[in-house]
């Protein structure tokens, strides 16, 4: 082990010196690398980066606190150099007693196949973790071997050492013996050349052009653990709702340490605002809140019940109770247990009533749960039900994020979806 690690350790280093004065083809596979983790990473996250190298990708990704580790100490003189702002160490990823701290992200990019104890390194990530950290994981198919050794002799590409064999599979057994969960797996880069734009952005997520990427992506979480009563904000955007106000209030059930009710009246034309206002001081034990929507749309109305609301956990009810409010619970117990941390409801499963959805609203439904499940790498079976439950402290890294896609969507469904995935 001590040879294997001191053999390495004097490769990288003639690596990075070499890179003094040489570049190589690998440049536009860096710039795309790079890409990807700024998709994946917002900015002013704490990063932690594991084989960081020179530093490069961690300064793109422009976090709040960002850590590199590398146990070339060539590597990371150059790194403290051209990347003061950040914190770099020479440290062996079987040994991080010495990094302090939790993570948002955790970044092992092309380390692993280099790692002599690809386990024992995730076990040492463990610790740092919060319950949302995210650790992203891109290691190189074998299928790429030959090309990458025919680039290699000719001078085209840094050298390698003998590399680990290894699938994505194998990560996700290693990960899961580790106290982590898969979450996405995905396959990038299908021309690591100039270019390879319409290859690498959109070719490589479709079959069969993806079974020669270059890259497997692989991105877990901890495994859940339950959170312990949190509270309840139930968020209704209401316009014309003014029958269903009454079984509202009877209908929601008590949730966790507190449940508290937000309504958003939108420019009704009955007297729905008013019959909220009435109905309030008739349900004391239930907290509740009540405002007029000052723009127009659903999104708009959201975005003003969640500002407003003070729960730990935002549920979104739809006022003409499409979604049953006893079913609320389910929603809870789903996100408290930490088997999800975005849940959206469905309503394609169960029987609905004639006319509930009619029948162009199915097809246009089930097309969107087509597409999204394509776009977000999961399925998603009901992308248009109203009803979604997510945590207050995601939400805001939601909203401050918004900007990526752009607010485009007057309903407010899409922009969750998206934003949730992200």
């Amino acid at each position: 082990m001590e040879a294997y690690f001191q053999t390495r350790q004097d490769h990288w280093d003639a690596i990075a010196q070499k890179r003094d004065h040489w570049h190589g083809m690998g440049r536009w596979y860096h710039r795309r690398l790079i890409e990807i983790y700024q998709y994946l990473v917002n900015p002013n996250q704490r990063v932690l980066e594991i084989g960081c190298g020179m530093g490069s990708l961690l300064a793109h990704l422009h976090p709040s606190r960002g850590v590199g580790i590398d146990f070339s100490a060539e590597m990371i003189a150059r790194a403290k150099k051209r990347h003061p702002e950040l914190e770099y160490y020479q440290a062996d990823a079987h040994d991080l007693s010495g990094i302090e701290g939790e993570f948002d992200v955790i970044i092992l990019s092309d380390t692993i196949n280099d790692l002599w104890d690809v386990q024992l390194a995730f076990d040492q990530i463990r610790r740092l973790c919060t319950p949302h950290t995210r650790i992203i994981i891109n290691f190189y198919s074998h299928l790429w071997q030959f090309p990458l050794t025919i680039a290699q002799s000719l001078n085209l590409a840094a050298p390698m050492l003998n590399q680990n064999w290894l699938t994505p599979e194998d990560i996700n057994n290693m990960l899961h013996l580790s106290g982590f969960e898969n979450i996405r797996t995905t396959r990038e880069i299908l021309w690591p050349l100039p270019l390879g734009g319409l290859a690498n952005r959109y070719l490589v997520k479709l079959w069969p052009f993806n079974a020669f990427a270059l890259s497997n992506f692989v991105i877990a979480r901890p495994e859940a653990q339950p959170t312990e009563q949190p509270s309840v904000s139930v968020v209704i955007a209401a316009r014309n709702e003014a029958g269903n106000v009454k079984a509202i209030f009877e209908r929601v059930p008590k949730m966790g340490s507190r449940t508290e009710i937000v309504f958003v009246e939108g420019h009704s034309r009955d007297n729905t605002y008013e019959t909220i206002a009435d109905e309030i001081p008739l349900h004391p034990s239930t907290p509740s809140l009540l405002f007029r929507q000052p723009g127009i749309g659903k999104a708009d109305a959201i975005r003003l019940g969640f500002e407003k609301a003070t729960g730990d956990i935002l549920m979104i009810l739809d006022a003409d109770l499409t979604v049953p409010p006893e079913d609320l619970p389910r929603f809870y117990d789903a996100i408290v247990s930490g088997k999800g941390e975005f849940i959206n409801g469905v309503r394609l499963v169960y029987p609905m009533e004639k006319e509930a959805m009619r029948t162009l609203n199915f097809i246009g439904n089930k097309l969107f749960s087509m597409t999204f499940s394509w776009l977000l790498g999961q399925p998603i079976k009901d992308t248009l039900c109203g009803t979604k439950v997510m945590w207050a402290k995601d939400y805001a890294e939601i909203a401050a994020n918004r900007s990526y896609f752009g607010d485009f969507d007057p309903f407010g469904a899409f922009d969750l979806i998206f934003g949730a995935a992200n």
